[in-house]
């Protein structure tokens, strides 16, 4: 029973380990304690950053080594990491844009190709399961983690997580060039009511299942080996003591058979903060009995302790215990750890190979988002006088966003020395720069004086502004305005009448309405990792045609955070004739929106048959043409509108979505395929369902009236 509850246990290393410089040291005496006397099978994270390839290897050997020779069943151990955008955790890695940029390029592709290269560098370092992707779709954008999602449309968030999961997961676990993902938050995290991260969700169980579950249920079609839970509670309930949703859902429904695993410390929260448990044994019990299999302590041995208790009472069934068990165990044959439990040697030729950062490069390129480019201020000519200033000009951390190197990610010191700012970027293009802090992420205007007074003589502006890196809690804000001293820069560098180029680093939309007139170009970068920098000068400088789109809507107001794909706003006001209709949905920028350098044309919308009925489905085309003098990528999305539906239909939802490549002057016919699946909803009994009646199909500025009868 000991050794079975001990496949179940999951800790810390910092358990058993202590840093000695940049390098971790394993106790000794402690890891025979945890894993010998307490028989833990599972060990994860770091201790405070990054480690060096040699020092995940020693240690990840070390540990092997004395679980193998010492303890009597020689279960191999397995070791987890958060690589969320890249291997952030072992020094040297490929650092990517975190993933509402990715969900920003509109490219399945190279959201796989960034996991395929995170994952062979994950297992380079030794270890074989990486706590990524994130599937909640970002809905809230006062979230700290919205940036680790793939934005607020289901549709999106399912498409690129399931790319980056068969890129972590590949065919076969076992090969040296993949890992095991975890899709994660199950379920509803992402939309907190009062925006801050661990906090309670009211989620209606139609918006549940329509606008959070899809996600879930692709990944589990597509074999996903692992699920985190929510850290939080879903209307009034934690989802670690959900059974519902555990269980009946996470299990019946969508026939999840692989690991559930805890999030940090969230079983002993059940009594300690949600108050649904009267003590910690009680939260073993109920977390245990509502799904969960592997359980991240992540510092104490009571867990185990506890549930031995609860299985000798009886009030865990010991065929409980051996689901789990059972799972467990899977995982770590499926990841090849019983054929070979130590470091893979052949695994680290495929680490920090030269060409991931070309991927690196592409996928920063694809991601940024040109907002606005008033009488076409970009791009810039590099012959003229540039003045660069704000508090993300200089900063590596604002590149690369939370969970770089650290937790944090504001440890700058482990960065690649190879890595650039914005403004040498921008100097390594431009003949004549100058530079000046203006101010910074922590706030105060003192340099702002001095800011300006350096860039009168400038022809150009470029202001870098936005977010330093955080990650979870620490992440949280009261104001999702941007901060008032980064707005006084901006607005004392317009009484000069110059152009300024605003690129905004940010990990969720930071409120400019008082800043945005005041701007003539905008770009927004998200947090684009180490090759970040180069992107951006490239696109300020034309080397590169922006094809970024929104993958969330900005707001314009705090308090008017509305998805795009929101209800019917308008408010009817009385009047003699005839009734007056008020849109009442003003965001900054709307999702999907994205400028480029050149334009874009539609043809007319085509279907292969006059009607869409249940049985069959049809193909809708359109073509598009290259109409400027610069080649470009342009992501093509194909929306779909209920007019009339049992529950009242979105205005809009987003069906489907390809990325082409046109040359100047080129045509490409694009088809999407459509079934009435495409077109269903959630109904009034929770199930899904499209109606028969009229739909209006929407491409680029073309939209086409579709029927569809049911058979």
């Amino acid at each position: 029973m000991e050794e079975k509850i001990g496949q179940m246990t999951n800790i810390t290393i910092g358990m058993v380990a202590t840093e000695v410089g940049d390098s971790l040291v394993i106790d000794k005496d402690k890891l025979r304690n945890v894993m010998l006397s307490h028989k833990v099978g599972s060990f994860q994270n770091v201790i405070g950053h990054a480690y060096s390839l040699q020092n995940w290897h020693n240690m990840l050997d070390e540990i092997q080594a004395i679980n193998m020779k010492e303890s009597r069943l020689k279960i191999p151990l397995l070791y987890a990491i958060d690589a969320v955008h890249g291997a952030d955790y072992t020094l040297g890695s490929t650092i990517f844009p975190h993933n509402l940029g990715l969900a920003a390029t509109r490219n399945t592709y190279l959201a796989k190709l960034g996991a395929q290269i995170t994952a062979k560098e994950v297992r380079a370092s030794g270890i074989r399961y990486n706590f990524s992707p994130v599937l909640d779709a970002g809905r809230q954008p006062l979230w700290p983690r919205l940036a680790e999602t793939f934005g607020e449309d289901i549709n999106l968030v399912k498409k690129m997580g399931v790319a980056e999961i068969e890129g972590y997961e590949g065919n076969d676990l076992k090969s040296i060039d993949h890992v095991a993902a975890c899709m994660k938050h199950f379920i509803g995290y992402s939309l907190p009511t009062s925006g801050k991260d661990r906090s309670s969700a009211l989620i209606p169980d139609v918006t549940l299942r329509e606008f959070f579950l899809p996600s879930f249920a692709a990944a589990v079609k597509a074999g996903t080996h692992t699920v985190m839970v929510n850290s939080a509670e879903v209307n009034g309930i934690p989802v670690h003591a959900n059974k519902y949703l555990l269980t009946n859902v996470l299990r019946g429904e969508l026939g999840f058979k692989g690991v559930v695993i805890s999030d940090w410390e969230d079983v002993k929260k059940l009594a300690e903060r949600h108050r649904v448990a009267s003590s910690y044994k009680e939260a073993v019990y109920q977390s245990v009995d509502a799904g969960i299999d592997l359980c991240i302590v992540p510092s104490d041995l009571d867990f185990s302790k506890y549930l031995i208790e609860l299985v000798r009472e009886k009030r865990i069934p010991i065929a409980r215990i051996n689901e789990s068990v059972r799972r467990v165990l899977q995982l770590k044959y499926d990841l090849g750890l019983f054929d070979n439990p130590y470091v893979e040697k052949e695994a680290a030729k495929n680490f920090g190979r030269p060409e991931y950062q070309n991927v690196a490069l592409d996928a920063a390129r694809e991601s940024i988002t040109l907002l606005k480019n008033d009488k076409n201020v970009l791009p810039l000519a590099k012959d003229k006088k540039i003045f660069i200033t704000g508090p993300g000009a200089k900063s590596l951390s604002t590149l690369n966003g939370a969970w770089t190197y650290s937790w944090q990610g504001t440890n700058a010191q482990f960065f690649s020395k190879n890595q650039l700012t914005i403004t040498q970027a921008i100097q390594q293009k431009a003949k004549n720069t100058s530079y000046a802090l203006g101010t910074n992420f922590k706030g105060g205007d003192e340099e702002i004086a001095l800011a300006v007074e350096a860039a009168k003589d400038a022809d150009e502006i470029v202001v870098c502004l936005g977010e330093d890196a955080y990650a979870e809690t620490p992440g949280n804000i009261e104001d999702l305005d941007l901060p008032d001293n980064q707005l006084k820069l901006v607005t004392e560098l317009s009484k000069l009448n110059k152009p300024i180029i605003a690129v905004f680093t940010e990990g969720r939309p930071r409120i400019i309405r008082k800043i945005e007139p005041l701007l003539s170009g905008i770009i927004l970068a998200y947090w684009p990792g180490e090759q970040g920098a180069n992107a951006i000068a490239d696109v300020l400088f034309g080397d590169y045609n922006p094809s970024g789109k929104l993958p969330i809507t900005y707001p314009k107001y705090p308090n008017s955070l509305v998805t795009y794909d929101h209800k019917y706003l308008d408010e009817v006001f009385e009047s003699a004739s005839p009734q007056i209709y008020s849109e009442e949905f003003h965001p900054q920028f709307s999702f999907g929106f994205g400028l480029s350098y050149t334009t874009f044309k539609y043809s007319p919308i085509t279907f292969s048959a006059d009607k869409l009925t249940s049985k069959g489905s049809i193909e809708v085309k359109v073509t598009v043409t290259n109409t400027g003098k610069m080649a470009g990528k342009e992501a093509v999305e194909m929306y779909s509108s209920d007019l009339i539906a049992s529950i009242t239909p979105s205005v809009r939802r987003l069906r489907d979505f390809t990325k082409i490549y046109l040359a100047s002057g080129e045509s490409k016919e694009v088809t999407f395929k459509l079934s009435a699946k495409d077109l269903a909803f959630i109904g009034k009994d929770l199930k899904w369902r499209t109606e028969p009646g009229d739909f209006d199909i929407t491409i680029g500025n073309q939209k086409k009236r579709l029927v569809y009868v049911a058979q």
